[in-house]
């Protein structure tokens, strides 16, 4: 007990200092928040604007990333085959990429130079830049790999064996997917998009490039907060501080509900 004890106060004492950078950052934020000139800037058409387009994005990118991602997952956690790493690696790759250079390829594939200008050349005007879904495209392009990590690791923790007995009892493979793989491995589904919307909601870089800075268009959270900042220090710190607190809340509610949610399986289990 003593040397458990021990080395939870030497990790600890290793601990403060990332923790003490991370809180540091963000009291200084909050340091300069004025509540009167919060209250101000929050309520502005600028910066709820900005927020319904950031929340109806980042829901739209997130469901499509879960969407799209989940076969993707569901592939890498099972089967092993010729190009394997290739695909994991080419799921991996928007994680590393610059933002910059992850807007510069949207808009060389499906801009002027793309799909967009190719469909235009054929009589379809279907303009890429400074839309909406051009920031859907941006927030799934950077964010989905959050997803498809998370997802994987949750598939490859349900056991072959009660698959196999699904199978056995006459199941089929998608109802053994949606009754047995998916209820096991729900946690880290709901940890993944979260992931995926926390990181779609701080997108700034690719967003930017292919979506432009439209008040009431594409302007996002962070893209308003960069505007703002030149020309209106306080709303940019009120805005920064609006977004740091709804990514908070959110993290913090999934992290309590999934608490709640492993604390009633394993209840259930013991009780069985």
């Amino acid at each position: 007990m003593q040397i458990r004890r021990f080395t939870f106060t030497a990790v600890m004492i290793l601990c403060i200092p990332l923790l003490a950078f991370v809180l540091a950052t963000l009291a200084g934020l909050f340091a300069h928040v004025n509540l009167r000139q919060f209250g101000i800037y929050v309520c502005c058409p600028q910066v709820t604007n900005a927020l319904r387009i950031s929340l109806y994005t980042t829901l739209i990118s997130t469901f499509s990333a879960v969407v799209l991602g989940t076969p993707v997952a569901y592939l890498l956690a099972h089967c092993r085959f010729r190009g394997w790493a290739a695909i994991d690696t080419l799921v991996e790759l928007p994680l590393v990429l610059p933002p910059s250079a992850a807007g510069l390829a949207l808009l060389m594939a499906f801009g002027q130079k793309g799909l967009t200008g190719y469909l235009q050349a054929h009589g379809i005007d279907l303009r890429f830049g400074l839309t909406f879904f051009a920031v859907v495209m941006a927030q799934l392009f950077v964010a989905s790999p959050f997803f498809i990590k998370h997802a994987r690791t949750g598939f490859e923790a349900v056991s072959n064996d009660l698959k196999l007995a699904s199978t056995t009892l006459g199941a089929s493979a998608w109802r053994t997917f949606f009754r047995i793989t998916v209820p096991l491995s729900s946690r880290a589904l709901i940890a993944g998009a979260t992931m995926t919307w926390a990181r779609a909601l701080g997108e700034f870089g690719a967003t930017l490039m292919v979506g432009g800075a439209l008040e009431g268009r594409t302007e996002t959270m962070p893209i308003a907060i960069y505007t703002a900042l030149d020309t209106n220090m306080p709303a940019a710190i009120s805005l920064a501080a609006t977004l740091v607190t709804v990514s908070f809340i959110v993290l913090i509610t999934t992290k309590i509900l999934l608490g709640r949610s492993a604390t009633l399986t394993l209840g259930a289990s013991e009780r069985v």
